[in-house]
């Protein structure tokens, strides 16, 4: 069969060792369909949409078909997994089809989700189910429109096959976009092996990919290690502004090139709380949204852990090389999430006072079961004096004086600084969204489409999702809180 659909592979990974991975293609299934395709994507990645529409894209998708230059293998890494090691995990129902550069000269992984069992497999079937695809489909898409680094969705295809879990379901499988897959959980496969020789392979191969600027370090392990460090202190700070929880933060779901990576059990909150959680297997909450922080040091203690044989080749100086990269996470994360809690409130310039102003709105709106998103949104609308039109924000609030007597104190805040009305409120509409996909619109999604085969609604979902900066009057309810007899208060993993 001749591809249509040219993807221009270079595949970097494959060249490893064969340790490193399973070579073996995905599981053919018997009735693909096409339901969403990244037209924007694909163009960006150089790839023709009308040729991943057609008859052969459609089998490159589904996995029915090896497109050419593809070199099809399954992942192994280890991982802790609620804390729990777990020394051999590895792609149970992923193949990594390959690489491709995209425009911008970035090298990206193609990887099929659900594209049947592999070695790794554990005793699963190796498919994936069409709810927590479309979740993934729908909630990545929009953390890039929210500007958080994010693995990619490039396509949905439902596989005409029926999966069993809780009860029977339709199948269904991602086409997942990533700057690549390797995970804490794969340094921490070879450590545990003490086989260096990986481990050293590994890391020369996640500098030369990710982070070249390391090879100019005297010690490029050790840089290595602190640019890990200092992107996932970024990247959780930004899942905290934006009230984000992934529900599973186990290290085999922590990118080493600092994406949001492995959508399960994730969610956006509603009602502000910081022990929220959303998970079903989160029954301790060890993931609860208050914990994302420390859980993700406490993972890069991992993956030091791992690195420790190329960090020194004495063990109490490599401990002491690790520990102060890791150290430097608690500031990085502090700096990172103080910048952006002083740009949700609208401060331009700092001012000692300034975390303690954003830790008393929070409590007030733990204490006042206000929503998370609407109280930012409606907060960058509000001008700088006349304070009589509050009642916008103040009545998310159980006791709107609870918000009132906050609001004197910002108002006072916003008087020390120079900055006109309406460009606080430009900057704060660009970094406090109007939308996010909530957890009750995505459950509709998902009912929809399995109950009835119906994608319009998933399809106006995304849509609306690629703009959350921007006030959508015609798509307003999107933008509204879950009534009582809606809210989604457990998401699935899947598997």
């Amino acid at each position: 069969m001749t591809n249509t659909a040219s993807f221009g592979f270079d595949n970097s990974y494959a060249r490893l060792p064969d340790r490193f991975f399973v070579r073996m293609p995905p599981t053919p299934v018997i009735g693909p369909r096409l339901i969403k395709l990244n037209h924007r994507l694909a163009q960006h990645l150089g790839l023709d949409p009308e040729e991943l529409s057609s008859t052969e894209g459609l089998e490159i998708l589904s996995g029915n078909q090896v497109p050419d230059g593809a070199h099809p293998l399954a992942m192994v890494y280890a991982g802790h997994q609620f804390g729990g090691w777990v020394p051999q995990l590895g792609d149970g129902r992923a193949i990594l089809l390959g690489e491709l550069i995209d425009r911008d000269g970035v090298r990206l992984d193609i990887l099929l989700k659900g594209a049947g069992r592999t070695p790794f497999s554990r005793g699963g079937d190796g498919r994936a189910v069409l709810g927590p695809v479309l979740r993934e489909y729908i909630v990545s898409e929009a953390m890039a429109a929210l500007g958080v680094p994010t693995t990619r969705a490039l396509a949905a295809v439902t596989t005409g096959e029926i999966v069993m879990r809780e009860e029977p379901s339709p199948g269904a499988i991602l086409t997942r976009i990533a700057q690549s897959h390797v995970r804490v959980g794969t340094f921490e496969f070879f450590a545990s092996r003490g086989d260096v020789e990986a481990l050293r392979l590994l890391a020369d191969y996640v500098i030369a990919r990710h982070y070249p600027e390391a090879t100019e370090s005297e010690n490029s392990y050790k840089a290595l290690f602190d640019c890990v460090v200092a992107r996932q202190a970024d990247l959780i700070a930004r899942w905290q502004l934006l009230g984000f929880i992934h529900g599973v933060m186990n290290t085999d779901n922590m990118s080493i090139a600092g994406e949001t990576i492995d959508y399960g059990p994730c969610a956006f909150m509603d009602t502000y709380h910081p022990e929220t959680v959303y998970s079903s297997i989160d029954l301790a909450g060890r993931y609860a949204y208050c914990n994302q922080p420390e859980i993700a040091h406490w993972n890069l203690s991992c993956l030091g852990k791992a690195l420790l044989p190329l960090l020194a080749e004495d063990e109490e100086a490599a401990i002491d090389v690790a520990k102060d990269a890791l150290d430097t996470f608690p500031g990085q994360f502090d700096a990172a999430y103080l910048a952006g809690i002083r740009s949700k409130l609208g401060l331009a310039e700092k001012r000692a006072g300034d975390m303690a102003l954003a830790q008393d709105l929070l409590r007030r709106m733990e204490e006042n079961k206000a929503d998370f998103t609407l109280t930012f949104r409606g907060l960058s609308r509000l001008p700088g004096a006349h304070p009589e039109i509050d009642a916008s924000v103040s009545q998310l609030f159980e006791n709107p004086a609870a918000f009132d007597s906050w609001a004197l104190e910002w108002r006072r805040r916003l008087a020390e600084e120079h900055q006109t009305d309406a460009a606080r409120q430009r900057a704060m509409r660009g970094i406090n969204p109007a939308v996010i996909p909530r957890n009750h619109l995505v459950e509709e999604v998902i009912i929809a489409a399995a109950e009835t085969a119906d994608f319009a609604f998933c399809e106006e979902l995304v849509s609306v999702l690629s703009s959350p900066f921007e006030d959508q009057p015609k798509f307003s309810r999107y933008a509204m809180p879950p009534r009582k007899d809606q809210i989604v208060r457990e998401t699935f993993c899947g598997t």
